[in-house]
């Protein structure tokens, strides 16, 4: 693994060299399903980026793990909805990336089929529970939800990965017994009616004694280019905000965008937009990072992540500079 990540960073300090001549050139990574593929949608298909000076390249990734490997890799410059869980391994692993903003706050629960016999969160011990695959935030947070508020070990359980569709499908197959599946996905199931054990935001309320919700997703960047040029990650996280904003106030556009460019069905469309603002967030203030810092502490003690961060990995200075891009 090591081996692995001195090759890609110098590889990557090679590409990045070849790209720092058009800095206002940026590689965009995310993953294109969940969350991230609405606002991908109209983030790409709206001219934010371009109004703002940045030329904007997307890489879409089909694996929700794949941008963190391609920030290591040198492929992409930057992904918003990067899984933090993988932000936190692989910046412990030596990987020259830092976090310029929090992006996705963990809108998820935990569900099992109207009228399973499973009733509450420590009885999933030894059962089949879906969620995104091993890796990803919502795997982590799930596991350490499980093991500190249940006493649910990560081995006494089986995680059954997959996107969100194929997670409602093992659902209503009756291949998993439970399911961590975003509030979004829980209001497009037509064909399966669910019952809640219990949120993301309330549990960790419960094990960290806070108000502060955690989150899932954040905006990741290479190290090179946030300290060689912050003023082009201002502009994007500018962008990313002016994209959020738009969204909020053009419900039959968004909802034009995703059916069009996201093969969503209408109703699965416009049921993304009524909960855009609580799945999409631009914010990096001091509360959140305090959380996010929590959120890696959390996470080591319970040994779901390994490794200590460097305080450099949350780097605000984009974020700050953008504040003043009206």
């Amino acid at each position: 693994m090591k081996n692995w990540l001195k090759a890609a960073t110098l590889a990557a300090g090679a590409l990045f060299a070849l790209n720092t001549a058009a800095a206002e050139k940026v590689r965009i990574g995310y993953w294109s399903s969940g969350v991230s593929l609405g606002y991908g949608t109209v983030l790409e298909n709206k001219d934010f980026l371009a109004k703002r000076g940045i030329d904007a390249e997307f890489v879409h990734f089909p694996d929700v793990n794949a941008p963190i490997k391609a920030l290591a890799s040198g492929s992409i410059d930057l992904a918003f909805g990067a899984p933090l869980a993988g932000v936190f391994s692989s910046a412990a692993e030596g990987v020259p990336i830092q976090i310029f903003a929090a992006t996705q706050p963990a809108d998820v629960q935990f569900v099992v089929p109207q009228g399973s016999p499973v009733t509450s969160l420590d009885q999933l011990k030894g059962k089949k529970i879906g969620m995104s695959p091993a890796g990803s935030s919502v795997a982590v947070i799930a596991s350490t939800l499980l093991q500190n508020n249940n006493h649910i070990g990560a081995n006494e359980f089986q995680l059954i990965g997959g996107n969100e569709s194929r997670l409602a499908q093992f659902l209503v197959q009756k291949q998993v017994d439970a399911a961590a599946l975003r509030s979004l996905t829980i209001e497009q199931l037509d064909e399966l009616k669910v019952t809640s054990l219990g949120s993301f935001a309330d549990e960790w309320k419960k094990l960290t004694h806070s108000d502060a919700v955690p989150y899932i997703g954040v905006g990741a960047v290479r190290s090179e280019l946030i300290t060689q040029h912050p003023e082009t990650v201002a502009k994007v996280i500018a962008a990313l905000r002016d994209t959020l904003a738009w969204g909020k106030t053009h419900r039959q556009e968004v909802v034009s965008l995703l059916q069009k460019n996201a093969n969503l069905p209408q109703r699965d469309a416009e049921i993304y937009f009524s909960r855009w603002d609580s799945m999409n967030r631009i914010t990096f203030e001091p509360a959140d990072i305090a959380t996010l810092k929590r959120q890696h502490d959390v996470f080591v003690a319970s040994g779901t992540v390994k490794g200590q961060v460097p305080d450099t990995l949350y780097n605000d200075s984009a974020y700050q500079a953008a504040k003043s891009l009206k």
